[in-house]
């Protein structure tokens, strides 16, 4: 494995908070040295002065195997993590057949290993099938390599079936990923409600949906004391029960998608099903509150939520449309708007996008110093450019940032000490 000197850096440290100058030095799949000298035999990279941070970890990110490779193969996914500066995926149970068996998932982990550039791990199914009615074999999948449970979009609506899961899930310490939507409100919904729902004709659905499944979910945490995080926080209405969570001491931590930070339910004007997503985009409001929780800690991570879809499945009336959207190569630049806007500095994007989610699911990735591992990602955060769908790597295009004017340009990613892609 080849020594790497990487001179004239911009240095981002989510744990120090500081962004200097300097050199980082990698060997044996490590960072082996910050600021140190060049070791003789080390190959070195000018950085040109572009910015230097640990490579983004994103939970929750759908991959089409088994069962609909056609939208988003490992390979095709590992390249667009790679180019978008991802160095660790952690991918979705929804698959079909869902990975709710030992089995299902040590085909999945061989099939990422040998297929994709950068690191992918897997979440199981909490409950078989992903149906919600009896629990899967938590500690078979645990011991076969599972980072977490989740259900994804598919809401347990039986409360007993839940609390069971997670007692049993908190007698093994493992952690549970919830999507706090109340599943009745919720069904059929394409927009948030509102004025401007009702102004389009769409199907919509309250905030309070999101804040009656996170207290439904905050509640069994509290009797089970399981290890918990919310996947998806996108109202306002939702925050205080996350802040009273956490104030008295509860093993609980919330991300939200970048999509939900940049983009607002004014955007589903023209009907392009590109921004149809799972929950619907929010009132401007609410996406303030949004980047107002991430900067302050109450929101701990960003995720792409990257959702690929056909387009077969996008080409439909806006209510029949498939939700979701692909985001593996648009998530690093999209946070630049919150960067560039002044909302949040890069040092506290980092923390959200790689140090929080790694510390949450036990991994050693996401810091800059010595010893971590070598997931490291080179970019610009001032280059201009204009989104065009068609040169994602992913195989489905549909992201809603096509044609946008955007910043923020990915250099190089390495993984594990290895460069895996360059401009």
């Amino acid at each position: 494995m080849t020594t790497l000197h990487l001179t004239n850096a911009r240095i981002i440290d989510p744990e120090a908070g500081t962004v200097t100058q300097g050199s980082v030095t990698l060997a044996k799949g490590v960072i082996a040295a910050i600021n140190g000298p060049k070791p003789k035999s080390a190959q070195e990279i000018d950085c040109g002065g572009n910015h230097l941070a640990p490579g983004i970890v994103d939970i929750g990110v759908k991959i089409g195997e088994p069962g609909e490779r056609h939208r988003e193969s490992f390979r095709s996914a590992g390249l667009a993590a790679a180019a978008g500066g991802v160095t660790t995926l952690i991918a979705r149970p929804d698959t079909l057949p869902a990975i709710d068996t030992p089995e299902t998932l040590e085909f999945v982990t061989r099939r990422a290993r040998d297929a994709s550039p950068v690191r992918i791990r897997h979440m199981a199914a909490l409950t078989k099938g992903r149906a919600g009615r009896e629990m899967t074999e938590i500690g078979f999948l645990l011991d076969a390599g599972a980072i977490a449970f989740t259900d994804a979009f598919a809401v347990t609506a039986d409360a007993k079936v839940l609390s069971r899961a997670f007692t049993y899930a908190r007698s093994l310490g493992a952690l549970v990923i919830g999507h706090p939507q109340d599943p009745g409100l919720s069904q059929g919904a394409a927009a948030t409600s509102g004025k401007f729902a009702s102004l389009r004709g769409l199907p919509a659905v309250s905030p309070i949906a999101e804040r009656m499944g996170l207290e439904r979910d905050l509640a069994l945490v509290e009797l089970t004391g399981v290890r918990y995080h919310a996947d998806q926080i996108t109202t306002a209405r939702a925050l205080p029960a996350l802040e009273r969570a956490k104030a008295a001491g509860l093993d609980v931590t919330a991300g939200t998608s970048i999509h939900h930070l940049t983009l607002n339910e004014i955007d589903l004007g023209d009907y392009r099903t590109f921004f149809k997503l799972t929950p619907p985009l929010r009132s401007e409001e609410d996406r303030l509150a949004m980047v107002e929780a991430v900067a302050n800690g109450t929101i701990d991570c960003i995720s792409s939520l990257h959702t690929p879809a056909d387009e077969e499945s996008k080409r439909l009336p806006f209510e029949e449309a498939a939700p979701g959207a692909v985001a593996l190569e648009t998530l690093l630049p999209a946070a630049m708007r919150l960067y560039h806007a002044g909302h949040i500095d890069l040092p506290t994007l980092f923390r959200a996008l790689a140090l929080n989610p790694a510390k949450r699911l036990g991994l050693p990735q996401g810091r800059m110093a010595p010893g971590a591992p070598a997931d490291l990602v080179l970019f610009n955060p001032d280059t201009p450019f204009l989104m065009d769908r068609f040169t994602l790597r992913s195989k489905s295009k549909n992201t809603p940032f096509d044609g946008q004017r955007m910043e923020g340009k990915v250099m190089a990613t390495f993984v594990n000490g290895i460069q895996v892609y360059a401009t």
